[in-house]
């Protein structure tokens, strides 16, 4: 394999490093950036008309790399460009929007999306463009409705403590700065019909919901059905959706390159008995390629559903042509096209996983298929189900362990069992969601496909109750991350390219590893005390060495475990740390004992008997140090405080 051959996997590196650029320096005016990165393309045009005249041939490339850098730099500063008129929203004393979506069900309230059209402010009505999600207890919004909401919403709150999921970035990803519970305290304005071409997929997405529900007579079944047909996964029970986790196979609920490849898979299957004539083949091929494209916006566009089209595109086009182009090429091209579309989704979970699952399978797979040649056929079939699973996995597990913590154990007992009955399922499902509204053909699909969903369900509990299905508490650094991915290439390439140089890679970076490492530990404090903040109360982690204890003043186990453990993991302290001793200082005042604090329960804040080296503060930058004083409020943000 020679990196020369496959050239959008140049461009896609080149266009990264452009956003990457882009994130952490600041940059000219848009125009500016447009300017350059036309005078750039310019430039290279007039060399590659030169063509061999010129001696230099690199400078063609040269430039071409830049301009692809300029590209992604560009691509993040327009996306910067269109932020919404926050500032309008935030200062609104009312405004009108347009409902977008359907409700989806909450404990006690409905939540939707709504795109903001005009705003009230100093006494005038202002045009203006957002995206809010509001909770409402009134009657059910319907897309395409106009409602007027008497009140300001509010901005999506950055996390107060480190390590917290940091769900305003999620959001403003999406372009979504805004949240607000509205009760009943709004009114709808106007209505459009369903006959609506803007919201004619969403309309269809619900129907299709609603019928799925109503022919599969099993609840949880139908909640299965919703996720892995439709991509509708806000209705799945808990409990569910952990039995899934644990067997290793939760990406199967979430519509992804697995459903478009049996879509794929089924139509192809249908191509070969027809012996059809070259054009007709075409032609054919050609409605499957709009099929699959069909599903793909009927199911949200999901990141990992545009790749699997994107990528099933290009290898059907390649087909009608007679060629089979590279697969890492059109995983290049199709990750540009995602992202000049919206460059933030290189930031998506969803994004990540999807590729580096392809380019697992597409390396791995034919060096751990070989590892076995089994002479019995349904032997050989679940060895090769095998191999693709452990070939995804060790290529995204690193990946999973950095976000989530976890690793399932029985993933490859779960793949083997449940993937083959979720091929099934979608040759069931897909005709039901065809023919779901023809009365007895849909009754009896629906039926067929609520005993497969039960059957995958009960393996998916089956899996889940034997001991140790799950570690937990898994943590890795960016560093041991692309370490553990070079030490992938290297095994996979071992055999096709310079041993040398793959050895060479291997070793520079488990020395920027190792040294990465070495600062850490130096930089590591002897003692510290960090301050988590609650919605109703505060928890305190004091680090001496490598002991931690803990004070908790009116954290619920639930929030916890959201605002508090994710730090305390990537720090391997323990989730329930011994609990720091306290005596009476002063009245409404205890001291904990052998910290050198106070806390003060009344007044909220901690006092320092004895002086600290620095103290930080979380922010959205991460810690942030502050002025030293005598003491801290406790009814801000998360505190650093190191001795």
């Amino acid at each position: 394999m020679k990196f020369a051959d496959f050239p959008f996997l140049r461009y896609l590196l080149f266009l990264l490093l452009g956003i990457f650029i882009a994130r952490d320096i600041p940059l000219p005016s848009l125009w500016i950036i447009l300017l350059m990165l036309g005078l750039t393309w310019l430039t290279y045009f007039l060399l590659v008309l030169q063509g061999r005249k010129l001696r230099g041939m690199a400078y063609q490339s040269f430039v071409a790399y830049l301009a692809l850098m300029l590209t992604g730099m560009f691509l993040v500063q327009h996306k910067t460009s269109q932020k919404p008129d926050v500032y309008l929203l935030a200062n609104a004393e009312q405004y009108l929007a347009e409902v977008t979506q359907y409700d989806q069900t909450k404990p006690n309230s409905s939540e939707n999306l709504l795109q903001v059209k005009s705003v009230f402010s100093k006494g005038k009505w202002h045009d203006a463009s957002a995206k809010v999600i509001v909770y409402h207890q009134g009657d059910s919004l319907m897309p395409g409705e106009l409602i007027w909401v008497n009140q300001a919403p509010d901005r999506v709150d950055h996390p107060r403590n480190p390590g917290e999921f940091n769900y305003a970035a999620y959001l403003e990803r999406k372009g979504i700065y805004f949240r607000q519970f509205i009760g009943m305290d709004f009114q709808v304005i106007s209505t459009v019909a369903d006959r609506d071409w803007k919201y004619a997929l969403t309309h269809l997405r619900h129907k299709m919901a609603v019928m799925l529900k109503s022919k599969i007579p099993n609840e949880r079944s139908a909640q299965i059905a919703l996720a892995l047909l439709l991509g509708q996964k806000n209705e799945l029970d808990p409990r569910i959706r952990e039995a899934y986790t644990q067997a290793g196979v939760m990406h199967i609920l979430a519509v992804s390159g697995l459903h478009v490849g049996i879509i794929y898979a089924l139509f192809l299957l249908i191509l070969k008995p027809l012996k059809l004539k070259k054009a007709q083949s075409r032609l054919f091929l050609f409605g499957v390629i709009c099929l699959i494209w069909g599903y793909a916006f009927l199911t949200g566009l999901s990141p990992s559903v545009v790749r699997a089209s994107t990528m099933f595109t290009l290898l059907t086009l390649g087909q009608m042509r007679e060629r089979k182009p590279s697969i890492y090429n059109i995983l290049a091209f199709s990750a540009m096209l995602m992202i000049v579309s919206n460059p933030d989704v290189i930031y998506e979970v969803g994004f990540q996983l999807s590729y580096l699952a392809v380019l697992g399978i597409v390396m791995l797979y034919p060096l751990i298929l070989n590892l076995w040649l089994p002479r019995s056929k349904v032997v050989d079939y679940f060895w090769k189900a095998a191999a693709v699973s452990i070939a995804a996995q060790l290529a995204t597990f690193p990946l999973s362990v950095f976000y989530f913590h976890t690793f399932p154990v029985y993933f490859l007992l779960g793949n083997l069992l449940i993937l083959p009955l979720a091929f099934v399922i979608m040759q069931v499902g897909v005709p039901l969601m065809i023919l779901g509204w023809i009365p007895k053909v849909g009754d009896v699909l629906g039926g067929g496909l609520s005993l497969l969903i039960w059957l995958q369900n009960w393996l998916a509990g089956f899996i889940q109750s034997i001991p140790g299905g799950k570690i937990d508490r898994l943590t890795i650094s960016m560093p041991a991350m692309i370490l553990v991915w070079s030490l992938i290439i290297m095994v996979a390439f071992w055999e096709r390219e310079s041993r040398k140089q793959l050895v060479w890679l291997v070793l520079v970076l488990f020395f920027c590893w190792g040294g990465n490492r070495a600062i850490r530990s130096l930089r590591k404090p002897v003692e510290q005390l960090i301050v988590y903040q609650g919605s109703s109360g505060l928890l305190l982690d004091y680090a001496y060495s490598d002991q931690v204890f803990s004070w908790n003043e009116g954290l619920e186990g639930d929030e916890i475990s959201y605002s508090v453990d994710p730090f305390r993991v990537a720090n391997h302290w323990p989730l329930m740390p011994a609990s720091l001793a306290a005596r009476a200082f002063a009245p409404g005042q205890i001291e904990l004992i052998g910290t050198g604090l106070v806390l003060d329960q009344k007044k909220k804040n901690l006092r320092f008997l004895k002086s600290p080296n620095s103290v930080e503060i979380w922010g959205e930058k991460g810690w942030e140090k502050v002025s030293l004083s005598d003491s801290v409020s406790m009814d801000s943000l998360a505190y650093r405080i190191l001795f």
